[in-house]
């Protein structure tokens, strides 16, 4: 079932968005100024964000949630490095200069939930196609994000999605999507990064929607690693991940999580 939220859960979670964009602004500025510590690995990304959401005082949404009897996210945040798309769990891998990083995170401030991810680069790109695959995937982020608009629909977000990956050159990955958000980690509808304009529900004033493309520099086939949460290109191809959780107002667009 779709929900609607009253102005009042907006205003409350834009307030908890803007936590949560502080959060992985601060976890980007960490990794970028300790990646090239020879004892730094992923984990201690997931430490440092541990710490931040107490000082903060929100928690991770992410932390032990299950769906469909899988087994429970062992971390506050998912780290996808390289061909990792989506839901890489923080360990013992080590960080080299270029690699892409995908950084996704969930809070919940005031018993309302938001979701957002940032891409970015570590150190220096290694090829100039590295950064545009990151850039694009804000891109296309940016331009769902228009289409969420009261009257609107599903398919013309994720056809705005789409266009603009394929007009770059990228594959679309489709077998995860955007979602609702608010009530819980991941609530009706589903928001695929592909579609038809004029397809599916109809949007309107109070849905709030995670938004967020996947895209890689290759296949966008995908398969899940065997630590069951882990998603990977099937070619190994670098993959980039954005996401915002947006409301659907009277005036258009809000980006909650900025």
């Amino acid at each position: 079932m779709v929900t609607i939220k009253t102005e009042e859960e907006i205003i409350k979670l834009k307030k908890g968005g803007s936590i949560l964009a502080s959060v992985l602004r601060e976890l980007e500025n960490f990794i970028q100024k300790n990646y090239q510590k020879d004892d730094f690995v992923t984990k201690d990304i997931d430490k440092k964000c541990e710490e931040i959401l107490k000082q903060k005082g929100v928690v991770s949404s992410f932390k032990n949630y299950s769906y469909h009897g899988s087994t429970p996210y062992p971390t506050q945040l998912c780290v996808s490095v390289n061909e990792e798309v989506v839901h890489g769990i923080p360990g013992n891998k080590k960080l080299n200069s270029g690699d892409i990083v995908s950084l996704d995170l969930g809070i919940v401030y005031e018993k309302l939930y938001t979701d957002a991810a940032i891409s970015f680069v570590v150190g220096l790109p290694k090829k100039e196609k590295d950064q545009r695959l990151v850039e694009v995937a804000k891109r296309a982020l940016e331009k769902g994000i228009t289409q969420a608009i009261a009257g609107n629909t599903i398919g013309d977000i994720g056809s705005a999605i789409e266009n603009q990956i394929k007009s770059e050159g990228f594959g679309v990955i489709k077998d995860y999507c955007g979602h609702g958000v608010g009530y819980g980690v991941h609530e009706e509808p589903s928001i695929p990064n592909y579609g038809s304009k004029g397809g599916g529900i109809v949007l309107q004033e109070g849905m709030v929607l995670a938004i967020e493309p996947m895209l890689s520099m290759g296949s966008p086939s995908v398969f899940v690693d065997s630590d069951g949460w882990t998603v990977k290109t099937s070619d190994n191809s670098p993959a980039s991940h954005w996401e915002h959780t947006v409301a659907v107002t009277s005036k258009g667009p809000m980006i909650l999580t900025e």
